[in-house]
C-alpha cells in the first residue's frame, strides 16, 4: 500500500504532497484529536509531509507521529516551507522516522504560501512549482524500486532551538461560531470562550485564522510586525524545491 500523511493545518502543506505523491490512501495527522496507531509492513511506503514551524517540525506532528510502527516500511520525507528557510526540519523527520522503523528513501523540501504571512510566496505551489514537484515523483518512483536509503539529508544536530510563538486571539467582533474549536489540532480553543486561546497548548499552526468565518482571529499587530520584517528580509527571493536521494 502507499499512504500520504500529512500534518497540514492550513492546507499548504498537503497541496505540495499530493503533486509528489499522487493518489494514496490519506492519514491527515493534523486532525483534532489524533491518536490512531498505525503498524506498516515492509512492502508499504508512505510519504510523510510536514510543514516548517521556524526551521523545526511541528512537535506535535512529531508525537504524533510515534504512534506508528514502520517495521521496515519505505518513508519519502516531504518538508514545506513559506519561503524563509527549512533549516532543520528535514533531518529532525529523518531522525524520528528511523526511530519509528522506517527506511528512508528520498527527501523533498518544497515552498507553500506562508502559513502566517499570506502574501509571502502567495499562490505556491504554482505551475513552475508543479512542474518541478511532477519531476521529482518520477525520479522517487525510480529510487523506491532499489533497496538503497537515502545518501544525504540537509540539517544540522543538534537541532536549532525551537522559538517562541505568536498566540492567536479574536477580539470582541468574535461571533463564537466555534469552527476555530472543532478545528484546532491540539484543544487550545476553548469551545465557550472561542476568542481565546490556551497559550500552553497552542502551537501557532494558524488553522484558525485561516477557517475564521469572520476573519478576525490573528495575531498582535505589533509583534506580528516585528516578525514579518525579520521573515521578509529572509523570505524575498524566490527558493526552489530540492529533492535528497
Amino acid at each position: 500500500m502507499v499512504y500520504k500523511v500529512f500534518f497540514s493545518p492550513t492546507g499548504g502543506t498537503k497541496r505540495c504532497l499530493d503533486i509528489i505523491a499522487g493518489d494514496a490512501e490519506e492519514i491527515d495527522i493534523s486532525r483534532k484529536h489524533f491518536s490512531a496507531h498505525y503498524s506498516f509492513s515492509p512492502d508499504d511506503v508512505l510519504y510523510i509531509a510536514l510543514p516548517s514551524f521556524g526551521g523545526r517540525c511541528p512537535q506535535e506532528a512529531i508525537k504524533r507521529l510515534r504512534f506508528f510502527s514502520g517495521n521496515g516500511a519505505k518513508a519519502v520525507l516531504v518538508a514545506v516551507y513559506g519561503n524563509r528557510a527549512y533549516e532543520d526540519t528535514l533531518i529532525e523527520l529523518y531522525d524520528n522516522a528511523k526511530e519509528s522503523g522506517f527506511k528512508v528513501m528520498a527527501a523533498v523540501s518544497a515552498v507553500a504560501e506562508h502559513s502566517m504571512f499570506r502574501d509571502i510566496a502567495a499562490g505556491r505551489p504554482d505551475s513552475k512549482d508543479r512542474s518541478v514537484l511532477t519531476a521529482f515523483r518520477a525520479k522517487i518512483m525510480e529510487k523506491l524500486k532499489s533497496n538503497d536509503g537515502i545518501t544525504y539529508i540537509p540539517g544540522n544536530r543538534p537541532y536549532k532551538e525551537i522559538g517562541k510563538f505568536l498566540i492567536p486571539e479574536a477580539g470582541k467582533e468574535c461571533i463564537r461560531c466555534a469552527k476555530c474549536y472543532n478545528a484546532c489540532p491540539v484543544d487550545a480553543i476553548d469551545e465557550m470562550r472561542p476568542n481565546l486561546t490556551d497559550e500552553n497548548r497552542c502551537i501557532a499552526c494558524a488553522r484558525c485564522i485561516a477557517i475564521c468565518p469572520m476573519g478576525i482571529r490573528g495575531y498582535g499587530r505589533e509583534a506580528l510586525d516585528s516578525v514579518r520584517k525579520r521573515i521578509s528580509q529572509m523570505a524575498g527571493e524566490r527558493k526552489e524545491a530540492e529533492l535528497f536521494v
